[in-house]
């Protein structure tokens, strides 16, 4: 079968994502030492290799029924619990070793995974499952929202990942609202949340200086204005066409996290503004071929997962670059298939496979009865 031009299109921009981001992430890292001594080539080797990887499950994902995930959602989200539980663990500090002050890594014979970024998939494959089985039962508070929103989010927060666990818990609202779930649920559970976020950045005080720091400059340390002040200074030098490839500032100790949380800024000082703008228009092709597949998609099951991968990809990209840019606190959200993270990256390009499945169904009947 043929497949459809929004998935022709889709594998096209991620393609070219995924390109741009070997391309930064050699060039942010290019006086970054790695494993065996190396200098630069280590992080891009890997980060090709996850695109190899990621890039032949997708083709594999994308010729499956994406039906089949409604029966693997409930798995999915059992291995996901286990594998978040691990580093809250005590005694695990073997394979889930404190990094930067947090445990969000499992490592076990040279290979590292980061959890929370199958959680962000699994729950919203679990959430458009649990939407699609009870239709209008998910307006109710009861059975809609309190069942969905919970453990993996919480396990996630107290990693700490707060960033991390927002963004799974937006990518289950995203789902929950496509699915018809009313609006004064979501703003009582957001007025719910307002004291647990409050007590979060209260209580941890790298959190309070990110804060101090988008809301009032001058009251924050000049620690917490670094990496912002340097994150604006590296767009800002790049102008309009940038200062030229692997030629940026920034990466030699000014701007930590260049190839990963920073790497906006990177290619906006040595790519400049048209490069930023291009970037920007590709995250904005994606998230446009994404809504497309959802309003077409052959069944609910089939939106609500669409519009959930979509939203799990563009507000990834839309918190990145709003940090880059200053617009919201910082925080340590990775640019989807740029950023520097082979677990990251696997799970966007899985997304991708999936939406690419549900793309060249459309048009199909969906069959009478659903695996559930």
């Amino acid at each position: 079968m043929t497949a459809r031009w929004e998935v022709r299109l889709l594998a096209v921009v991620v393609a070219v994502l995924c390109v741009v981001g070997l391309a930064s992430v050699y060039g942010a890292s290019s006086l970054q030492p790695s494993e065996g001594g190396q200098v630069g080539s280590g992080f891009a080797l890997r980060q090709a290799f996850g695109v190899v990887l990621g890039g032949l499950a997708a083709s594999v994902i994308a010729r499956l029924d994406y039906r089949w995930w409604r029966a693997a959602a409930w798995p999915l989200v059992a291995v996901t619990a286990v594998l978040l539980f691990i580093p809250l663990l005590p005694f695990t500090g073997a394979i889930a070793p404190t990094i930067n002050g947090a445990r969000r890594w499992i490592q076990i014979g040279g290979v590292s995974v980061q959890p929370s970024e199958l959680a962000k998939l699994a729950v919203v494959l679990w959430v458009a499952m649990l939407a699609a089985k009870k239709g209008d039962q998910i307006r109710t508070f009861r059975r809609g929202l309190l069942p969905v929103v919970g453990p993996l989010v919480l396990m996630i927060f107290f990693q700490p990942n707060l960033s991390m666990a927002i963004l799974t818990a937006l990518g289950a609202g995203v789902v929950l609202f496509a699915a018809g779930a009313r609006i004064g649920h979501f703003l009582l559970l957001g007025a719910l949340a307002v004291p647990l976020l409050y007590g979060a950045v209260a209580n941890a005080q790298y959190r309070l200086a990110r804060v101090l720091t988008f809301l009032n400059s001058g009251a924050a340390p000049e620690e917490a204005l670094s990496q912002v002040d340097q994150s604006l200074i590296g767009i800002g030098a790049g102008q309009v066409f940038g200062v030229g490839f692997g030629q940026g500032q920034q990466k030699l100790g000014y701007l930590p996290y260049a190839y990963s949380d920073f790497i906006f800024s990177t290619i906006g000082e040595e790519w400049g503004f048209l490069g930023v703008v291009a970037l920007a228009a590709l995250f904005g092709t994606l998230i446009w071929l994404g809504a497309r597949i959802a309003r077409s998609a052959p069944d609910p099951f089939g939106a609500f997962l669409a519009a959930g991968l979509t939203a799990m990809l563009g507000l990834a990209a839309l918190l990145h670059i709003g940090v880059n840019l200053a617009v919201i606190p910082a925080t340590g959200i990775p640019l989807p298939f740029v950023s520097y993270g082979r677990s990251g990256l696997l799970v966007g390009l899985a997304a991708t496979g999936i939406l690419a499945s549900i793309g060249q169904a459309r048009g199909r009947r969906a069959p009478s009865r659903d695996a559930a």
